[in-house]
């Protein structure tokens, strides 16, 4: 999977340093560390860990991988101070994250998103996108700002396409959105003031066909991937942090719920639901209208909800049907 300039995508509103955090984040601050008061460059992910960024880390945890790039932790785990020597800890984790990320950049959850756009054959295409000549955009598309279109794609009319980098030769079709904001907030403080800042990408691979009516939200810091030659039918959502690999095919009104991950060369009947932060092997099919709840294995048929070994679920089906239900 290709890396990312966030900033392509989401400029900075203003530069901080580490020493900087208390003062922005207030009464949210228990205590603060900082050996190394270095510029703020970058968000991490445990996944993806940036140079000169900050981590927020919901839980306790001793990662050494931390400790090899130049990062800032923020966490509301006071235990955590044990392990990290450039360390914020604050009360609430999810409102320190929203205050900090929505203080260093620009997002389109912001009324203040800065973008300019050029009007360019019934479509708005962003002066701060590149666009392949090879490519075609059809009408009343929006292409907004870092996106990059590679060569030989057809992007069919009232697409939208945001914080997306997108391969060659992929075919998007009419009305989908692409780069979307991922549904990210706290249960406990719901509505549009609250949302967590999603500054991630989308990243779509060479030979994609994306549907009709398709959303495909993009990551919260990394990216939703959608691998090679994979084939999405109309009316699919895809969650933020979601990874789909290689040849997937996956029909109609299919919903992926965050940070997915499936194999190479999956089969996905209509209608099928997935709950999030689960992993599905490679070479597994999925029956229709089926409810994934957890992991399943490399080579899997499953069917039903909850998903089982699609054997065991048409026996269970004969067992209720000669119970007469």
């Amino acid at each position: 999977m290709r890396d990312f300039i966030r900033t392509n995508f989401f400029p900075f509103k203003a530069t901080y340093k580490t020493s900087d955090i208390s003062n922005l984040l207030k009464s949210q601050v228990v205590s603060s560390s900082s050996l190394n008061n270095f510029e703020i460059m970058d968000i991490s992910s445990l996944s993806i860990i940036r140079n000169n960024s900050l981590v927020f880390l919901e839980k306790k945890i001793d990662d050494k991988n931390l400790l090899s790039k130049n990062v800032h932790i923020v966490s509301d785990i006071i235990d955590n101070k044990n392990f990290y020597e450039n360390i914020t800890i604050v009360k609430n984790l999810s409102d320190s994250y929203n205050k900090l990320l929505n203080e260093i950049y620009f997002h389109d959850d912001h009324i203040d998103m800065q973008d300019a756009f050029d009007f360019v054959d019934g479509s708005y295409l962003s002066k701060f996108s590149e666009i392949h000549s090879t490519s075609f955009i059809g009408k009343n598309c929006v292409i907004s700002r870092g996106v990059e279109i590679g060569k030989n794609c057809i992007i069919k009319d009232n697409v939208t396409i945001k914080n997306s980098l997108i391969g060659e030769d992929v075919i998007i079709c009419e009305n989908s959105s692409i780069g979307t904001t991922g549904f990210g907030f706290n249960l406990n403080r719901r509505g549009s003031l609250y949302l967590n800042p999603q500054i991630g990408t989308v990243i779509i691979d060479d030979g994609v066909h994306i549907g009709s009516c398709c959303t495909i939200d993009r990551g919260k810091i990394d990216s939703t991937y959608i691998g090679k030659n994979s084939m999405i039918d109309n009316m699919v959502h895809i969650a933020h942090n979601v990874v789909i690999g290689n040849n997937a095919c996956i029909a109609a009104q299919t919903g992926i719920s965050g940070s997915v991950k499936i194999g190479d060369n999956a089969t996905i009947g209509g209608q099928v639901g997935f709950a999030g932060h689960i992993t599905i092997g490679e070479n597994v099919v999925i029956a229709a209208k089926s409810g994934v709840t957890k992991n399943v294995k490399d080579n899997s048929v499953v069917a039903g909800f909850p998903a089982t070994d699609i054997r065991e679920w048409k026996k269970k089906i004969i067992r209720q049907r000669k119970n007469g239900h």
